[in-house]
């Protein structure tokens, strides 16, 4: 009996594959389930989830594993990590080298084109699996709409439809905050600028080269910054915090408008007392093409150089696995995050998702609106983290009222191309 359980077929090991990431509560069950099921559904290889902390502090520790020479095989990277990865290039397999040595079929032309651009290299070959991609759009109380006399089934279009309800709320005493966002560089300066078609840097925000310098102290989005400025003096826009902080304020019935990620979708779902809706962001009617395309936010996958080649065809299986549209349309159908690949989106149409929940659509109808353009399809900077921190410091001077739009902006260019040209110096010769 002891020596038919000790018998090699039953005690044989699965080969770990280290998936490090960055999600926490109701997201990461969902990222731990898609473990488990790929784990169910063959015996060779075992996807095991470890949570690292925030995204700086996940590809930090990431780094760091992989100069001690025991790196993950699977490290989640936020999307302002992007040109940090590529220019680590001994440290990264690519993903399409990866899925080709592996055997496993693998069709980037399968992916949403708005996701896949901002992944690629020169040549368009990915470097790395999308996961978790979002964008930014706009959600409104349709009870403090009705209450102050708007119509709560159109949604503001524009900046200065926006201006009018938030006056409309405040001045009616409906709720203390008309407008509140997120993300405030995200949305504000990086999706404002695809949004408009106008460019945040040179050399194609980034893509085409480590030598991009920042323009988005342009009169369009001086003025956009202005305005929002303005509205923080007479309360029609509150300040509430940099990242996520200000979906609070939305969901607990303060404030009536919030422009924030798609992926704040479950959240606000689940916590909020009141009747909202989701629309498309709000753009600037004079600005002739707008508006064009929003851009995404939230995280690839990178897989790391430095493990045996056999558990390499884990990672790609794991992949295959993922990318499925059953599993992605029920990632996006559950967080917010938008499906990674057509197949997954016309899976959720076809299932009724969004008949059954409507505005959850808009995300990707932005970032499928028109076909990207060069200063559309994404920002890719070196110290992007840094240079976001420097413009939330100028932004939170002007919502202040100690600088003007202007002066912020100017300041916050000269700043953060300090950063662009100290990531050009550390990364010289490294690969575009």
């Amino acid at each position: 009996m002891a020596s038919a359980l000790l018998s090699p077929a039953l005690v044989h090991a699965e080969t770990e594959i280290q998936w490090w990431h960055s999600m926490t509560g109701a997201l990461s069950d969902q990222l731990n389930d898609i473990a488990s099921q790929f784990n169910a559904s063959q015996s060779e290889f075992k996807v095991v989830p470890v949570y690292k902390g925030g995204y700086a502090e996940s590809m930090s520790a990431a780094i760091a594993a992989y100069r001690a020479k025991s790196p993950p095989h699977i490290a989640q990277v936020f999307e302002v990590g992007t040109a940090t990865m590529m220019a680590a290039r001994q440290a990264i397999k690519p993903v399409y080298q990866v899925m080709a040595e592996s055997g496993e079929t693998f069709d980037p032309k399968s992916y949403m084109p708005a996701v896949t651009s901002y992944y690629t290299d020169t040549a368009g070959r990915m470097l790395s699996m999308p996961f978790n991609s979002s964008t930014t759009v706009f959600y409104y109380n349709k009870d403090a709409f009705r209450k102050a006399g708007l119509n709560p089934d159109q949604p503001p279009k524009t900046w200065a439809e926006v201006g009018e309800a938030a006056k409309r709320i405040k001045d009616t005493n409906t709720l203390p905050c008309g407008y509140t966002t997120a993300w405030q560089s995200w949305v504000q300066l990086e999706n404002a600028s695809a949004w408009h078609n106008v460019a945040f840097a040179t050399k194609d925000n980034g893509f085409g080269g480590m030598d991009a310098r920042l323009v988005f102290n342009n009169p369009l989005l001086v003025r956009h910054i202005g305005m929002l400025g303005d509205w923080a003096k007479d309360g029609r826009f509150t300040y509430a915090g940099r990242t996520t902080q200000p979906e609070a304020k939305f969901y607990s019935g303060e404030c009536a408008m919030i422009t924030t990620s798609s992926a704040a979708y479950g959240n606000i779902k689940r916590s909020s007392k009141f009747e909202f809706a989701i629309s498309a962001l709000p753009y600037h009617a004079d600005v002739k093409g707008a508006p064009q395309n929003s851009i995404i936010g939230g995280a690839s996958l990178w897989v790391y150089a430095g493990r045996p080649k056999d558990e390499y065809r884990g990672v790609a299986k794991f992949f295959t696995f993922m990318s499925s549209a059953k599993i992605q349309a029920a990632w996006h159908q559950a967080t917010g995050y938008v499906p990674i690949t057509t197949a997954a989106y016309d899976l959720s149409k076809a299932q009724g998702f969004y008949d059954k929940n409507p505005g959850t659509n808009v995300a990707i109808e932005q970032l499928l609106l028109k076909n990207p353009t060069k200063m559309s399809k994404g920002v890719r900077l070196g110290n992007l983290v840094q240079i976001r921190d420097i413009i939330d410091e100028e932004l939170e001077a002007v919502w202040s009222g100690k600088k003007t739009a202007k002066a912020a902006l100017d300041e916050a260019v000269k700043r953060g191309d300090e950063e662009l040209r100290k990531f050009e110096r550390a990364n010289k010769g490294a690969a575009k």
